[in-house]
């Protein structure tokens, strides 16, 4: 594999011209000192995407999505890195950097082997249209495979003989040897002559990168066959574990459709899916999701569709892929699941009731979750407390196996709050006060296991005697204080501050670019003001309140502007010097920042209260107190006298450490 040396990429990237390469797949105008087209990451109807060939980047406003050509090309049509890369050094005319001489042979060998593939295809193909293929071609017609689907899939033939396929590549000028690598032909160990791996086989090409054939994949004819599919084995080529049937094309067809890849069992589901237009699908090679396999469709997916069998097979494969890939799923990364009618694939889907009905099938998705909870809610009885407590520590159990902290602590808080549902005590009546009890013989239920109502702290001498969790603490009267208007106008100071000094969008571009913001209003405003200010970077404040008072967004600006809490803050004013407003700008930000990762950590912790326990929320529950205590104290300093944020930096790495030591880490 080719090394890219940040010298060879600035100069890759010098020599081309961003709008020329994402004009290819996005329609741009020229507007300014700028290119702008509609986002080819999200639908819409007004540009909000824009390409500044001076700079070298594209930003898109309404996914916040920025970068340079390279990964554009990553982003929209599903390239690994070094794939964009190399795209893009022919299309410069960029020699690739050199390579070793043990990479230039390892090369040269795959080479060799991909070109072998290549001519067993050709010969496949070649078979299938002659007589000896009458049987296979009568077989995909009555599985309704047109002469295009052949032709896309490049679908052949393996014959019955044993010497075809060897004596054809051997003609042609392979090493015997080669053969055996790539794995078309089989050696005995007795040193009797080699002979043809796939013999009365239906083949189906499986590529790699480059779209280069590196391994069949055959569909025996004969009933008897020891095997009905039989795959090629592994080489220096082809890892079953590491390849997705139909991914290459499929990736550029999701990326195309924005639509989610569909995964399916077969060759045969992907060929027929294909046909009907779903041309995003794709299938492990007779193996379960791998690893390899789930990183695969994440990079072209966020959350792919595994579409199985409506059996108990297809559930427990579903069930298996969920084992796999539940350690792993990140941040926007997960699986979704569409289960057909039981006893049918989606061939059968597609040739008894249409497209149409699989597309219902589609729309009627379930999240990883969900499967996940129904599973193991129907896993065990759940009659009795000792097996509704199995189940929690269960739960508890599969969610730690969740590597990334941030998904981990949803799912804790999401179980939790199913379990609470399903399980929590109504609330006891007078009689039931009185009399020490309950009666009436629900159970801590209340209403049956569907019971639905939130969990109550009971008495001591009901401790321990109901299924639930501890309720979280309730916000201190000083944190409710920091949410509402208090929040608004610390987010607005930032706008605001834009708005009276365009300059400091150039000055603080990362920090505009990456800011966050809750409130909706002042999302689309700064996404107003972004937007005018890439459009003419000379904007100055009177010209830019003009552009967005003729805009969606005016009546958020107006609010801003007129603000009384607002202008008594001197870095907010007009009239204040740019040093002093960015100062001013800096110092809010670091306000803001400080905020968000308080809420952040409040939430992170009532999900600890599901994977750590009681005592671990306890913990972290009396560091946040006293980090809401320390910023209530240093808030209005920042805002009203521009106090350095060394301050906020400081209560950050106390907290932090409060934490840490509380928690043992």
């Amino acid at each position: 594999m080719a090394r890219f040396t940040p010298d060879f990429l600035d100069e890759l990237k010098a020599r081309l011209r961003p709008s020329d390469v994402i004009g290819r797949y996005v329609k741009l105008k020229k507007q300014g000192n700028e290119w702008a087209g509609l986002s080819p990451f999200t639908k819409e109807k007004t540009p909000s995407f824009f390409v500044n060939d001076q700079k070298g980047f594209y930003h898109c406003f309404s996914s916040s999505k920025h970068g340079d050509v390279i990964s554009f090309l990553q982003e929209t049509q599903r390239l690994t890195f070094h794939e964009a890369v190399e795209r893009l050094a022919e299309e410069a005319g960029l020699p690739l950097p050199a390579e070793t001489p043990g990479d230039a042979a390892r090369a040269q060998r795959a080479q060799g082997l991909a070109e072998a593939c290549a001519g067993a295809a050709q010969y496949f193909a070649a078979m299938l249209q002659r007589s000896d293929g009458r049987q296979a071609m009568d077989y995909l017609r009555g599985r309704e495979v047109s002469d295009g689907q052949i032709k896309q899939f490049n679908i052949g033939f393996a014959p019955s003989g044993r010497r075809g396929l060897k004596d054809f590549l051997i003609n042609k000028g392979f090493d015997e040897d080669v053969l055996i690598e790539a794995g078309l032909i089989i050696k005995p160990e007795d040193g009797s002559a080699s002979f043809d791996r796939f013999r009365n086989r239906i083949m189906f090409p499986i590529t790699g990168p480059r779209d280069r054939v590196i391994a069949f994949g055959g569909r025996a004819l004969d009933p008897e066959a020891r095997a009905k599919y039989l795959n090629s084995p592994a080489t220096p080529l082809f890892h079953k574990g590491s390849v997705l049937y139909n991914f290459n094309a499929a990736r550029m067809a999701s990326a195309d459709a924005k639509a989610p890849l569909i995964v399916c069992e077969g060759y045969m589901d992907v060929i027929a899916l294909w046909g009907a237009g779903f041309k995003h699908s794709v299938a492990p090679l007779g193996t379960a999701l791998t690893e390899d396999q789930l990183a695969l469709l994440w990079r072209a997916s966020d959350e792919p569709v595994l579409c199985f069998d409506g059996d108990k097979a297809g559930v427990a494969a579903a069930h298996r892929a969920i084992d796999r890939a539940l350690p792993l799923i990140k941040p926007g990364k997960s699986l979704s699941f569409a289960f057909l009618p039981e006893g049918q694939d989606p061939d059968d889907v597609l040739r008894s009731e249409g497209a149409a009905a699989f597309s219902t099938i589609l729309n009627e998705i379930h999240p990883l979750v969900d499967v996940l909870w129904d599973r193991e809610i129907a896993a065990r009885p759940l009659d009795t407390p000792e097996r509704r407590a199995a189940l929690k520590a269960h739960l508890r159990g599969l969610v730690k196996t969740i590597v990334d902290n941030d998904v981990r602590g949803a799912y804790g808080a999401e179980f939790a709050r199913r379990l609470d549902e399903r399980f929590a005590p109504p609330p006891r009546t007078g009689a039931q006060r009185s009399g020490g009890g309950w009666r009436g013989g629900e159970g801590p239920g209340g209403q049956g296991q569907g019971g639905q109502g939130r969990a109550r702290n009971w008495g001591a001498n009901q401790r321990g005697q109901g299924f639930r969790f501890t309720e979280p603490a309730r916000p201190t009267p000083g944190l409710k204080r920091r949410g509402g208007p208090s929040q608004w106008s610390r987010e607005a100071s930032l706008i605001l501050a834009a708005i009276n000094h365009p300059t400091l969008i150039e000055r603080q571009e990362t920090a505009f670019l990456d800011l966050e913001l809750t409130d909706p209003d002042l999302k689309a405003l700064l996404s107003e003001v972004l937007s005018a200010i890439s459009l003419d970077t000379g904007l100055d404040s009177a010209g830019l309140k003009s552009h967005l008072s003729g805009t969606g967004a005016a009546g958020s600006m107006e609010r801003v502007l007129n603000d009384p809490e607002l202008s008594k803050h001197r870095f907010l004013r007009p009239d204040t010097e740019i040093g002093e407003a960015e100062q001013g700008f800096r110092n809010a930000l670091a306000l803001h920042l400080f905020d968000s990762t308080l809420k952040q950590e409040v939430v992170r912790s009532a999900s600890q209260i599901f994977t750590d326990g009681d005592e671990s929320w306890k913990a972290a529950a009396a560091a946040r107190e006293e980090l809401v205590n320390t910023n209530k104290a240093s808030e209005q300093n920042v805002l009203d006298n521009g106090d350095s944020p060394k301050r906020f930096d400081d209560a950050l790495e106390r907290m932090k450490q409060s934490v840490d030591k509380k928690f043992n880490r």
